[in-house]
């Protein structure tokens, strides 16, 4: 840090460093004299991700069809431009392993299922009756996401076993930078969908939603500490930017205030809970065959969910695009307003 200070302004020499840890940085390295400008690098949005993907699309041997590079850049939000690589050379993998002389669309779509779920296990072993628990359980997901207004649009529903998860209900979720109460409280609901259609099923629950109930606490404490979504908690957020409250010895709220956080995260879950058994139990016979049909094919997509429920009740209008520029651009970013809790493309 010393010799940072002692060059010349004719010395011609420039320091550069980079991070993904600005947090834990020392507040040494970050006062003005060490690093002067600093530059805030986001994840690629979709026009980017296009970009990057042009470049590592080049030395692949593509299918003569070619390869919709938009469709593919909408398959990744919230990639990196490593994502990005890593999916364009998993799809060269399986096309050589179906014995393919190019790359197809379905290669790379296998690529980002792959990359996402890990791989899959068709050859694992499953009761009868777990593989039943498990349709019902990824049936209930992609049932309580079609009706509840601004859960993520569905993309397919599987219950073949795909690394660590036994099944899984696939999303594809709005690129948006600012997520409202309402966006939020249906997430959860989705989420909770499938331990809400074991329950009324079958009377009891497994430990398969643990995942869906790990994401369910991290998204309902973000909105009572982090964002001041809560009406009883208030305009508060405990978060800290600076990374500074990872070294400090007590928590930055009072008992009171703990034990007030911790019942406003469990009424919000169990609310929505609630909500999501409600739900299925309006749209049991829908439920089952869902299912059903999930036993039977393993995998169905979006197009089967509409032959059962019919067109989703919430289609959003497309507006057209504003000459200017919207408000919708990185500035947020650079404003804290960042959806921290972001969106996660499956749920297990």
């Amino acid at each position: 840090l010393t010799e940072m200070d002692g060059f010349g302004t004719n010395s011609g020499v420039i320091l550069i460093g980079a991070t993904n840890r600005a947090d834990v940085l020392d507040r040494a390295l970050m006062r003005p004299g060490r690093f002067d400008r600093q530059i805030f690098v986001d994840m690629p949005d979709l026009k980017e991700r296009m970009e990057i993907l042009q470049v590592h699309l080049k030395p692949l041997k593509i299918d003569t069809s070619g390869i919709d590079v938009e469709f593919l850049a909408k398959q990744t939000p919230g990639f990196s431009g490593a994502d990005i690589a890593n999916i364009c050379n998993e799809a060269a993998l399986i096309a050589v392993r179906k014995k393919k002389s190019s790359v197809d669309k379905q290669d790379f779509l296998d690529a980002v299922d792959r990359v996402i779920g890990g791989l899959e296990k068709k050859n694992k072993i499953i009761t009868v009756e777990e593989k039943k628990a498990i349709a019902y359980h990824e049936a209930g997901h992609a049932t309580v996401s079609w009706l509840v207004e601004h859960a993520s649009p569905l993309v397919k529903v599987t219950i073949v076993p795909r690394g660590r998860s036994l099944g899984a209900a696939w999303y594809l979720p709005d690129e948006r930078h600012l997520t409202t109460t309402e966006q939020m409280l249906d997430e959860i609901c989705a989420a909770l969908g499938g331990r809400a259609a074991e329950y009324i099923m079958y009377g009891k629950v497994s430990t398969g939603a643990l995942s869906d109930l790990e994401k369910v606490t991290k998204q309902a404490t973000a909105m009572v500490t982090m964002y001041g979504l809560n009406d009883r908690v208030g305009n508060i957020s405990y978060y800290d930017s600076s990374g500074q409250s990872e070294y400090s010895f007590g928590k930055p709220y009072s008992e009171h205030t703990a034990r007030m956080i911790d019942e406003e995260v469990s009424k919000t879950i169990e609310e929505q809970y609630v909500r999501a058994k409600k739900i299925l139990t309006a749209n049991k016979d829908k439920l089952t065959a869902l299912a059903t049909q999930l036993l039977d094919k393993e995998v169905i997509f979006k197009e089967d969910l509409e032959k059962i429920f019919g067109d989703r009740p919430f289609a959003k209008a497309v507006e057209p695009a504003k000459p200017n520029g919207s408000t919708n651009g990185k500035g947020a970013a650079a404003e804290e307003t960042t959806d921290a809790a972001k969106e996660d493309r499956k749920e297990g």
